[in-house]
C-alpha cells in the first residue's frame, strides 16, 4: 500500500464546507494557498512530493516552522474556543499548527458540535477553512484523535477494551474493528488515528494492561497488524503506542512515579519491541507515539537510538513521531537528564521527534524551540520534511 498523501483529501473537505471567500484561492485544479495570485510548486499536484516539500519550507519563517511541530488539543482541553474566533488572529497558531487531537469529540461534555455528525463535521471543515484561508502559507491542519477501543468520539461504536480484543484470539474480527475504526474516523473528518497499543504486557501489577492485547508478542503482532491493515484501508493513517518498552515499568508502577524498565535488550528486542518491527515493516503505519519512560536511564522521547537508529535506519519508518503527553517535559523534570526545559526541546528535537503532544498550550514547547533556533543550537527542518510527507 502507498503512503496515503492528505492534501487532496484536506482540499475535498474544505469545498464541501461552505462558501467561498469573495477573493477567491480556489482555482481549477489547485488551491492558491499562500494567496499570491500564482502555482507555487508547493500548490501544483504534479510536482513531486519532495519538490513541493522544499518549495514550501523555502518560503516559511522560522515562525511557521515552529508551529508545525506542536499539537493543539481540543476545546475543552487546551483550545478555549471550539471553532475559530477574531482571537485566533493573535493566539500562537495564526502561523498554523501541526496537528489539532480531539477537535468537539465529546471528551469535553459542553462541545457544542460532537453531534450531530453532519454538524461535528461542518465544524471541523470550519476550522480547517481558517488554517488554509487565514494562514499566510495556507497549511492545512492534521485532525487526530484516540482509537484503541473504538474512535473516540461520543457517538462512534464502542468496542472491547484490547485485552478483551486479545481473548479472542481473532484476526479477521480485529481487521473487522479497524475498518470500523478507519471509517468512522474517515466519516467524521480525523487523518490520524492513535491505534493500535502494541504493548506487550507480562507484569500484572501495571495499571494499564486493560489497554494491551496480552503477553504473548506475536498475539500482539499479528492482532495489532490487522487493526492498522483495517484502519489504513479507509485512507486513514493510523499511530502505533506506545514506543518503546513502555508496558514493562520497574515494580509495575506508572506515570509519575514511573522508572526504568529494567528489561535486557535481547528480551527488549524479541518480545517488547517485535510488535513495532513488524507493524511497521508489514503496513503503511506512519505514526508513531513515543513513550514517556526510559530505557537505560535514557528517556526514549529523546533518545536518538529509539527515534532514528531503530525507527528510520532498522525498521526503514517513513512516517513522524508524535509525543505521548508529558514525555518530552518529564526529559527535564523526572528523568533528570536535561538542565533546564529548554534543553529537553533541544533532545528531542535531535532525537527525531516531530510532533510535542500534551495537555497544555503549544507556546510552552514552541517558545523555547525558537530561542533554540535563533541561537543556531538548532534546527527544525528535517523534522519538518519528515511530517509534510504525510501532510
Amino acid at each position: 500500500m502507498k503512503p496515503i498523501k492528505f492534501f487532496p483529501f484536506i482540499i475535498l473537505a474544505i469545498l464541501l464546507g461552505g462558501s467561498t471567500p469573495s477573493s477567491s484561492i480556489y482555482k481549477k485544479g489547485w488551491i492558491d494557498f499562500n494567496k499570491n495570485g500564482r502555482k507555487d510548486i508547493y500548490e501544483d499536484s504534479s510536482q513531486t512530493i519532495e519538490k513541493r516539500i522544499d518549495d514550501l519550507l523555502s518560503q516559511m519563517t522560522m515562525e511557521e516552522k515552529t508551529c508545525q511541530m506542536v499539537t493543539l488539543y481540543g476545546y475543552g482541553r487546551v483550545a478555549k474556543e471550539e471553532l475559530p474566533g477574531a482571537n485566533w488572529k493573535n493566539e500562537l497558531w495564526k502561523d498554523g499548527l501541526g496537528n489539532i487531537d480531539e477537535a468537539s469529540n465529546g471528551v469535553y461534555k459542553d462541545a457544542q458540535y460532537k453531534f450531530p455528525y453532519d454538524k461535528h463535521v461542518w465544524a471541523l471543515n470550519e476550522i480547517q477553512k481558517f488554517f488554509v484561508e487565514e494562514t499566510r502559507l495556507g497549511i492545512p491542519v492534521e485532525f487526530t484523535n484516540e482509537g484503541i477501543r473504538g474512535l473516540n468520539h461520543y457517538q462512534s461504536t464502542s468496542m472491547p477494551a484490547q485485552i478483551g480484543m486479545g481473548c479472542t484470539w481473532n484476526k479477521d474480527l480485529l481487521h473487522q474493528v479497524g475498518v470500523c475504526i478507519g471509517k468512522e474516523g474517515y466519516a467524521l473528518g480525523y487523518h490520524n488515528i492513535y491505534s493500535p497499543a502494541l504493548d506487550v504486557a507480562r507484569d500484572q501489577r501495571w495499571g494499564r494492561i486493560v489497554e494491551c492485547f496480552g503477553e504473548d508478542p506475536f498475539l500482539v503482532a499479528e492482532l495489532g497488524l490487522q487493526v492498522s491493515k483495517g484502519i489504513q484501508s479507509q485512507g486513514v493513517v493510523n499511530t502505533l503506542k506506545h514506543f518503546a518498552i513502555y508496558s514493562a515499568p520497574k515494580g509495575g508502577r506508572d506515570g509519575h512515579v514511573r522508572l526504568d524498565p529494567h528489561i535486557a535488550p535481547r528480551e527488549m528486542h524479541m518480545v517488547y519491541l517485535y510488535p513495532f518491527k513488524r507493524n511497521i515493516m508489514e503496513t503503511s503505519t506512519l505514526g508513531i507515539m513515543s513513550s514517556y519512560n526510559d530505557y537505560d536511564d535514557v528517556p526514549v522521547t529523546g533518545s536518538y537510538y529509539f527515534l532514528f537508529d531503530l525507527l528510520r535506519k532498522t525498521y526503514d519508518f517513513k512516517g513522524y513521531v508524535v509525543s505521548d503527553s508529558d514525555a518530552v517535559a518529564w526529559i527535564h523534570s523526572k528523568h533528570r537528564v536535561a538542565e533546564t526545559y529548554k534543553d529537553t526541546v533541544r533532545q528531542s528535537v535531535e532525537a527525531g521527534l516531530n510532533v510535542r503532544t500534551t495537555f497544555n498550550h503549544p507556546k510552552n514547547f514552541v517558545e523555547p524551540l525558537r530561542e533554540l533556533i535563533e541561537e543556531g543550537a538548532s534546527s527544525n527542518d528535517i523534522r519538518l520534511k519528515e511530517s509534510f510527507e504525510i501532510k
